[in-house]
């Protein structure tokens, strides 16, 4: 989304010279000066964990333990990072309890809600059309394969 073509010239085509924000396309309504936040926030939503962590902390506030098992496969190393990354962007909080032991939950912010509100239907849509998916692959896997 969002990419610059590039022309014969060299040029990116659909381009203001000015400023680099595309005058065609989808990407047009995006200032120019919001293009690089709209990437980060894409590549962050878009990889392979955060949109599960998000789905999971619908149900409620969880523990870092429960995340982990209800978040196959995640390694500690990544649910961590995936946890401080969504808490900078402000989709989820943190909240640490001053108890022994000490306890840490993580929730869904408003913001959080909205993102879950979209990609629930993304998710569905990957659900649903799994077989099918998985199908196309493997006729592209045999058909390139030496």
């Amino acid at each position: 989304m969002c990419a610059m073509q590039v022309t014969d010239t060299g040029r990116d085509a659909g381009t203001d010279t000015s400023g680099g924000a595309a005058t065609i396309g989808p990407c047009a309504g995006i200032p120019a000066e919001h293009l690089d936040v709209v990437r980060q926030v894409l590549d962050r939503v878009g990889d392979k964990w955060s949109l599960l962590v998000i789905v999971v902390l619908e149900a409620g506030p969880l523990r870092y333990t429960d995340l982990q098992r209800q978040v196959p496969g995640i390694s500690q190393r990544m649910l961590s990072l995936t946890l401080r990354q969504l808490q900078q962007d402000g989709l989820i909080t943190r909240t640490a309890y001053a108890e022994v032991p000490p306890r840490v939950e993580y929730a869904l912010t408003p913001l959080g809600r909205g993102l879950h509100q979209i990609v629930t239907p993304l998710i569905g849509w990957a659900t649903e059309h799994h077989d099918e998916i998985r199908a196309h692959r493997a006729i592209q896997t045999t058909t390139t394969a030496p």
